[in-house]
């Protein structure tokens, strides 16, 4: 094998599977890795115990005799309303939420791992000397942003995300560990690429919870992102209001950000909002709505009153799952909490009904949550 004959052809073989990017870097220990362990000692990744793992510090630590790391992006920016959009969007007149833009399709996990498994596929047809290969999409002991950007695919934003001059930030990453020696795609003096975010602190200023300390640095544990799908217990209560009616991510930081104001728009069916059918979501449900049900701006009733099982249901193959029942639930009310419901109105009285309920559920987290939105909503009449 010819590393710098096959390192384009790797590229190649990437986009022809689907991919929008795709560089290699070798497996090396970059600086940003070295600012983990006082990130960590400072609180900032919460609940996320796993960021800890100390393997993530050095690629080589991931996998035995690791030389390179193929890194690809695929895109996941859909023609459909931003975020920004919520504020005055309802379905019918009933108040709705908001889902992370990554999550209205199929799981990506999946999705990213298949196109993953078939660039192996092809590694192993076209090179005939022995060789080890590992794909991984957010599975692994790894920073993958840090990678990407060594690879050439961009630049980390002050939002902490990595940034690319034709996609923006709302692309999928996922990577391929192999004892392959591949030319890297940036000689070293190309490194690092260059931070095009300028004096923009567009991304800063709008997040609601300030979850930035200062540009490039997150607090998770404010991260609208992490409240409504990594934390287990209950949201603080201070960072409720300013959740708004997000039930599951946040993409206010992507969505305010110009470099995603022109980024081209996918039209896999797998990453469109799902829909479902009456006969498959919660036939408890009788508010008068349209006669499906979507993720895209989804209806925040039917969110909470779905119970266990059709939680699983529903959301099989799904992001989503990610927070579990208990969580999604509690989103709902905290986002019926901060919803301007007219008093005296047909959907005063069936969201109100809907959280007397949830606040006598056996699961605390629910229950607590419900009585918080009651009370919130009687302060907003």
């Amino acid at each position: 094998m010819h590393p710098r004959a096959d390192t384009p052809w790797v590229v190649d073989r990437a986009k022809s599977l689907g991919f929008d990017l795709c560089g290699v870097v070798r497996a090396e220990k970059f600086p940003e890795l070295a600012h983990t362990p006082e990130w960590l000692a400072r609180g900032y990744a919460g609940e996320m115990n796993y960021l800890a793992d100390p393997r993530r510090s050095d690629p080589q630590r991931a996998m035995p005799g690791i030389q390179s790391v193929i890194v690809c992006a695929l895109n996941y920016h859909t023609a459909h309303p931003l975020s920004t959009d919520l504020v005055a969007k309802a379905n019918d007149g009933e108040p709705c939420g908001w889902i992370s833009r990554y999550a209205w399709g199929d799981d990506y996990h999946q999705v990213v791992l298949d196109k993953l498994n078939g660039l192996v596929h092809f590694l192993r047809q076209h090179i005939a000397e022995p060789f080890e290969a590992r794909a991984y999409v957010d599975t692994g002991p790894l920073q993958e942003r840090v990678l990407a950007k060594y690879a050439g695919l961009g630049w980390l934003g002050k939002n902490t995300l990595l940034l690319n001059q034709s996609l923006g930030s709302l692309f999928f990453l996922g990577v391929i560990l192999t004892t392959l020696d591949f030319e890297p795609t940036l000689a070293a003096a190309e490194l690092p690429p260059p931070d095009l975010c300028g004096s923009c602190t567009k991304c800063l200023d709008a997040c609601p919870t300030q979850a930035f300390v200062a540009p490039y640095v997150m607090d998770a544990r404010k991260c609208i992102s992490y409240l409504t799908i990594e934390l287990r217990g209950s949201i603080p209560e201070e960072l409720r209001e300013p959740m708004g009616r997000h039930v599951f991510g946040c993409d206010i930081c992507q969505d305010v950000c110009p470099w995603n104001r022109r980024a081209p728009s996918t039209t896999a069916e797998e990453l469109q909002p799902r829909v479902f059918p009456p006969d498959v979501s919660n036939q408890a449900d009788t508010s008068p709505s349209s006669a499906s049900k979507s993720l895209l701006f989804p209806r925040l009733e039917w969110l909470a009153s779905l119970s266990e099982s059709e939680f699983r249901e529903l959301f099989r193959g799904s992001p989503v799952r990610r927070a579990k029942w208990r969580g999604l639930v509690r989103n709902a009310c905290i986002a019926l909490g901060n919803s301007a419901l007219p008093p005296g109105s047909a959907t005063h009285a069936r969201v109100t009904k809907l959280l007397s309920q949830l606040a006598t559920s056996p699961e605390a987290v629910i229950s607590e949550s419900a009585q918080w939105a009651l009370s919130r909503i009687q302060q907003l009449e």
